[in-house]
């Protein structure tokens, strides 16, 4: 038996749950999250506690349980404390801002570049070289977190670029003369 799958989820006091055959909606203080799973996992809600089954242990079915499970679990921890990826800015005149919603980085290229983030996720700018991107859905917080790394992923000489906070990158040793 799948050992994330078997696990119970609780549900903390202010969020509540609707199954409407394999779709799961939750509902809570910071928004609310709608997903629809496969519809051979069954959910079942009892006593403010989720439980995820599978009928076989087919391998389809063992690989579906804790998937199930897990997404579950993020969906009643987002929106009832959120989920929360912060970036830092390596480099001279490396900056970020905030214009309105959107998110604008001045990393070196000939413009600025401007990122608008989609309803429900929420950027915060506290100094010009950190970025915090909070939200209720684990999965679009990390994709707009990678999405602004992405625009200059550091580099392995000098370190310069858009890092995760606490990410170590790897160091090269450059060229050397003769």
């Amino acid at each position: 038996m799948s050992r994330i799958g078997k696990q119970p989820i609780e549900i903390p006091a202010g969020v509540t749950v609707t199954i409407a055959g394999s779709d799961v909606t939750v509902k809570g203080p910071k928004g609310e999250l709608t997903r629809t799973f496969n519809s051979d996992i069954t959910i079942a809600l009892e006593d403010n506690i989720l439980t995820v089954t599978r009928p076989s242990d087919a391998k389809n079915h063992r690989a579906l349980h804790g998937t199930t499970r897990a997404l579950l679990s993020n969906m009643v921890e987002g929106v009832s404390a959120g989920f929360e990826k912060s970036l830092e800015l390596i480099g001279v005149g490396y900056r970020a801002q905030k214009q309105g919603t959107k998110l604008v980085l001045n990393v070196g290229y000939s413009h600025p570049v401007e990122i608008e983030p989609e309803a429900g996720i929420e950027v915060e700018v506290p100094s010009n070289t950190k970025i915090i991107i909070k939200g209720a859905s684990k999965e679009r917080v990390g994709a707009l977190a990678a999405n602004v790394r992405d625009v200059r992923p550091p580099e392995p000489y000098k370190g310069k670029g858009i890092r995760y906070t606490g990410e170590v990158v790897r160091r090269k040793e450059g060229k050397t003369g003769k």
